[in-house]
């Protein structure tokens, strides 16, 4: 091989991974035409409605804009694929579509786990980690550059759970069943730092392994201290299951059962039907059915024009607001869009009107919601608590 074929070659390999560093920093994902986000969630697997009602939420709002001639004449196009919610799973997806799909985004992430897995692959390349649907206080705390939040903590909604339980009826003896993987523990750590600001302790708790419907052990631990009310955090098919044997057991017949929002109001009514009368579950968006929010009526068109008006639901409204959120900022942003310019637009601008919602990001808080909503199951609807 000649010296010069060889200096060639040594100069290719030198300069590669420079070129790979610039595509990752600059404008990857975006052409005159389209600008291409990445989603890795769960579409098939034992939990997997959150994850297709985000994707679905994502793009009913995304393809109402794209027929609008979308964001500065390019289109919106979302590639989502499947990670079974299954961090080791996640890690392929997120990283296949990171350097593979060269996505400029990743955008509607569902799960505590994956998340855990998937943000540091972003961080690490300077990727966007945009609307992820999980209240983690990891991706708030410490501050997280790339990521951007919409909805409001898990320890969040658990503080809105405790004042209604504790400050509002009065009860004292609470107790948890939790999913035992980051996800219950995130709401298992929520459910106590807000009860040891009361000055109160759980009196007994419960959990199972995810992705099993085992509860036997679970239901037992939390009989064992007679709650009046007991918190779950967990899929909807093991809240179900564990809410339907509780009120058939001497211990928690009468307890009241509140749920936070990851375990999907909508799958959780349809499993319990009559066996879910009085089941409470925060929300970290307004009421999907509420048209005198702007927002909610603008998403209930597009549901409808879209032929999907059945889809309308908790999680595929916090897929449609990320993806208004998303193209407003994008709208803001003159030339072509850069990560690095879009991080900024949103610190920068601070304040983005949805239609009733809002939502307020500073230079340390990268979390655009703070409101947790109550609702409860009655007469075979899901309703507003009032």
């Amino acid at each position: 091989m000649s010296h010069s074929v060889l200096r060639a070659l040594a100069l290719s390999l030198f300069l590669s991974p420079l070129a790979v560093s610039w595509q990752r920093t600059e404008t990857t994902g975006v052409s005159d035409s389209r600008i291409l986000l990445g989603q890795a969630t769960s579409l098939k697997g034992v939990d997997d409605g959150p994850g297709r009602d985000m994707r679905d939420g994502l793009n009913f709002y995304f393809r109402q804009q794209n027929e609008r001639g979308g964001i500065h004449g390019r289109t919106i196009e979302l590639l989502t694929r499947n990670d079974a919610g299954m961090p080791k799973r996640c890690i392929a997806a997120t990283r296949s579509l990171i350097d593979d799909e060269q996505v400029f985004m990743l955008i509607g992430q569902v799960g505590t786990p994956v998340a855990r897995v998937a943000f540091p692959i972003c961080e690490e390349a300077e990727v966007p980690y945009i609307a992820p649907s999980t209240g983690a206080e990891f991706l708030r705390k410490p501050h997280r550059s790339q990521v951007i939040n919409l909805r409001a903590s898990y320890f969040q909604e658990m503080e809105r759970i405790a004042q209604y339980l504790v400050d509002e009826q009065g009860y004292s003896a609470i107790a948890c069943f939790y999913q035992n993987d980051g996800y219950g523990q995130a709401g298992l750590e929520g459910i106590e730092k807000a009860l040891h600001r009361r000055g109160m302790k759980l009196v007994s708790r419960g959990t199972y392994r995810r992705n099993t419907t085992d509860l036997l052990q679970g239901l037992a631990g939390v009989g064992a201290g007679s709650p009046e009310a007991v918190v779950l955090v967990g899929d909807a098919r093991a809240c179900a299951g564990f809410i339907r044997s509780a009120k058939n057991s001497m211990e928690l017949s009468d307890a009241v059962f509140c749920n936070i929002s990851s375990v999907d109001a909508n799958s959780l009514h349809a499993a319990l039907g009559r066996d879910g009368e009085g089941v409470i579950v925060s929300q970290v968006v307004p009421f999907p059915w509420d048209t005198s929010i702007p927002v909610v009526a603008e998403y209930q068109t597009a549901l409808r024009a879209q032929g999907a008006a059945d889809r309308q639901g908790f999680i595929t409204l916090e897929g449609y607001l990320a993806a208004k959120f998303y193209c407003q900022v994008l709208e803001c942003l003159e030339g072509v869009p850069t990560r690095e310019a879009f991080m900024k637009a949103v610190v920068d601008i601070g304040t983005f009107d949805l239609g009733g919602v809002t939502l307020k990001f500073g230079p340390e808080d990268h979390q655009g919601m703070d409101e947790v909503f109550l609702t409860v199951f009655e007469g075979g609807e899901i309703k507003p608590l009032r």
